[in-house]
């Protein structure tokens, strides 16, 4: 695994990209993973990333001028977006090419759609789908289990690449323990633990 800087905390992540960029204070949960061209930094504050989430390629996520960027556990954060300087809180999914500002606040179990800009200081109510330019709440839902499936699949799928395998989600097991795993998240037994790095 590539070496960063001395700030920088990868606490058991399922797979970084080499062509992940990390720079500053930043830490990383286990079962998270980074893909490709991704860039993460934070000169002052923090970024702080939890447990079993993703972070897609081409996404920036970058502190604000006073405000760090934290992201919760089981999230998505999809193809190129801009996390900057907000918080997100645990089980959303941040849709492809969206952007969220400095102050913002994402509550849990939320679906920002793809081309969403959530202006500086917005809240956003845990269960929401939020959409458009300038982002809105358009529907109340709670979308807990479906961004969580999302996160648990994507957590395999980088325990694979670190691997070296890319066609984990061809995969009829891997899609089968995904789905267990959700049940068992559903049923209250346990949270969607991650996979770790290692595995068999």
């Amino acid at each position: 695994m590539q070496e960063y800087g001395p700030l920088v905390v990868l606490n058991d992540p399922a797979f970084i990209h080499p062509t992940t960029l990390i720079y500053g204070k930043v830490t990383i949960g286990p079962g998270s993973s980074t893909w490709a061209n991704t860039v993460i930094r934070a000169e002052n504050d923090e970024v702080a990333i939890g447990a079993n989430t993703n972070v897609q390629d081409f996404t920036m996520i970058h502190v604000g001028s006073a405000t760090s960027a934290i992201i919760g556990d089981n999230c998505s954060v999809t193809h190129h977006c801009t996390v900057h300087g907000c918080v997100i809180e645990d089980n959303c999914l941040i849709g492809i090419n969206a952007t969220i500002m400095d102050g913002a606040v994402i509550g849990a179990n939320t679906i920002v759609a793809g081309g969403a800009f959530v202006t500086e200081g917005t809240i956003v109510p845990e269960n929401s789908v939020v959409a458009g330019i300038p982002a809105k709440v358009v529907r109340t839902r709670n979308n807990r289990d479906a961004n969580c499936y999302n996160a648990i699949l994507y957590n395999l799928n980088a325990v694979a690449y670190a691997r070296g395998e890319h066609r984990a989600w061809d995969d009829r097991a891997t899609v089968a323990e995904a789905e267990q795993r959700l049940e068992a998240f559903r049923s209250g037994h346990g949270p969607a633990e991650p996979v770790r790095p290692g595995r068999t």
